[in-house]
């Protein structure tokens, strides 16, 4: 069971605070350029610097050790470190910064980087096009400057983590500056954190088939690490239909030092798998809401669809059975959507809702707040799947399903969005975990028993669920809050009422005399 409050330590919040403030500098230099576009400028020079130190820190170490060849590139790669030629390295970058050729002598860096054998899983990545006209030298030689300016490697093993930070930052930043737009490579923190807490992937294989720039897999790996796991242990499968998407996630899973098959293609996970043969222990994953043009008409014989055909207008349904078909057979996935998949009855999504819930694969529902996106300010839910609901050691709750209503939870950070606090995420993870949890679980670790509360949570049984036609909407089981009353007695309360109406009536007899009056004088 996780304890958040143990999970931001003073460290981490230094570095999210070092990397807000860097963020805001480097914005300062961006001038008339777009955030779309300065974002590759800046994440790009992130991920150079970032490969560069860990290689000098490298280099530095096997320089120490009389039978290690530190001009020997393998040397490198067992410890997952990017080999970087001469030309490629910081030093030689920063000693160029204020140089007019600085933009070509980036983009020969990130040639050479990639040109290296063994390299070759940044092959195709990295941004080559810092010698555009378009682009300020100036303003490039110090963005340079700036980032030269962080001391990202110390003997204290932080490095990564650091500045895994500052691009993970980085990321969301030019996701709220881009709004719509930045929704389709980045899943808000609150959300994915929820997701993770709920599914807690300590082992085995994670996959999104839809991974933006990789946020459900750095959350993953960070919720192992603050739980004393190895992450060694998570072996982790991506895939990606944008191509300038893809490149984001690829070097953001390298900043965090995360060894990941995400693969990418123009058709997309529903038309060419990338995975076909994958079963992964935990799925996470926030797919695009209700997308209407995704090929559905070309799909209406796959073998995916095992509990109906998807609308062709709507890829919704078309989604959870995708990650259905790649759960193991004791699999467990979280699933974003659109509010609308909970209740709709049109195009047969009604028939589909009813037969996962029939077979058991639906275990939770959470209904969320509104303005938790960049791209969007409708609320949404989360679907938490699962193939087997007595597996791992839980208890058994087959045969019905969690109701959790969030949407009042959260606090705005600005006009437009909203976040959850760890005691929010605690609050809904923690009901998960404890419904889900056996009884001398919970007794061993001195945690109460799951129990329901009006108004946020309902744990219901299936023929409940039919009476309501299978729509999983959760303010429908939850029922309404319980009111906490003031301390007030009731016949005390009773009697100060009386007396206030008692005096109303009497103000009213006055008024209605008075208004008398005043119309007999008028017919005078």
């Amino acid at each position: 069971m996780m304890i958040i409050e143990q999970m931001v330590t003073t460290p981490r919040q230094a570095d999210l605070d070092f990397a807000a403030e860097l963020f805001k500098a480097a914005d300062k230099m961006r001038g008339g350029l777009e955030p779309s576009e300065y974002k590759h400028v800046a994440l790009g020079l992130i991920f150079l610097k970032y490969i560069s130190e860990s290689f000098q820190t490298k280099h530095d170490q096997l320089s120490t050790d009389e039978y290690a060849d530190p001009q020997d590139p393998e040397e490198y790669l067992a410890e997952n470190v990017f080999w970087v030629p001469e030309k490629a390295r910081w030093q030689y970058i920063q000693n160029n910064a204020r140089s007019e050729k600085i933009g070509s002598i980036i983009d020969e860096a990130m040639e050479a980087i990639e040109a290296e054998p063994t390299n070759e899983t940044l092959k195709g990545v990295l941004p080559k096009n810092y010698a555009r006209p378009t682009l300020d030298k100036t303003m490039l030689g110090e963005l340079v400057d700036l980032f030269s300016n962080i001391k990202i490697h110390d003997r204290t093993d932080r490095a990564r983590d650091v500045l895994g930070r500052v691009y993970e930052y980085f990321i969301s930043g030019f996701a709220s500056a881009e709004g719509k737009r930045g929704g389709e490579f980045f899943t808000p923190r609150s959300v994915v954190r929820t997701l993770v807490e709920m599914l807690e992937p300590y082992q085995g294989r994670v996959y999104d088939p839809c991974c933006g720039s990789g946020g459900m897999f750095i959350q993953s790996e960070r919720f192992i690490e603050d739980h004393g796991g190895n992450p060694l242990n998570l072996s982790v499968y991506g895939q990606e239909i944008n191509h300038t998407t893809w490149r984001l996630a690829k070097m953001n899973l390298a900043v965090h030092g995360i060894d990941a098959a995400i693969e990418w293609d123009s058709a997309g996970s529903f038309h060419k798998d990338a995975h076909p043969t994958l079963k992964a222990d935990y799925i996470l994953a926030n797919p695009p809401f209700n997308i209407s043009d995704w090929g559905g008409e070309r799909l209406t014989e796959d073998d995916r669809w095992q509990y109906g055909i998807p609308p062709r207008g709507n890829a919704n349904f078309a989604w959870i059975q995708h990650i259905i078909h790649h759960l193991a057979p004791r699999g467990h996935a979280g699933v974003v959507l659109a509010n609308g998949s909970m209740s709709s009855q049109t195009s047969g999504e009604g028939e589909i809702r009813k037969r996962l819930i029939e077979e058991d694969r639906v275990d939770c529902m959470v209904a969320l707040p509104g303005q938790l996106f960049y791209s969007t300010q409708i609320p949404v839910c989360l679907w938490i799947l699962s193939r087997d609901k007595s597996a791992n050691g839980l208890r058994d709750r087959r045969g019905e399903v969690l109701f959790i209503d969030a949407r009042k939870i959260g606090h705005m950070v600005d006009r437009v969005r909203r976040e959850f606090s760890d005691e929010d995420i605690e609050k809904i993870a923690g009901t998960y975990w404890r419904w889900r949890a056996k009884p001398e679980t919970l007794e061993e670790k001195g945690l109460q028993a799951y129990a329901d509360e009006a108004g946020f949570n309902k744990s219901e049984r299936l023929e409940i669920i039919r009476k309501f036609d299978h729509v999983l909407t959760p303010g429908k089981y939850v029922g309404a809050a319980k009111d906490e009353g003031d301390g007030v007695p009731f016949e005390q309360k009773f009697s100060g009422l009386k007396t206030t109406l008692d005096n109303q009536f009497e103000n009213a007899k006055q008024l209605e005399a008075l208004v008398q009056q005043q119309l007999g004088m008028i017919g005078e």
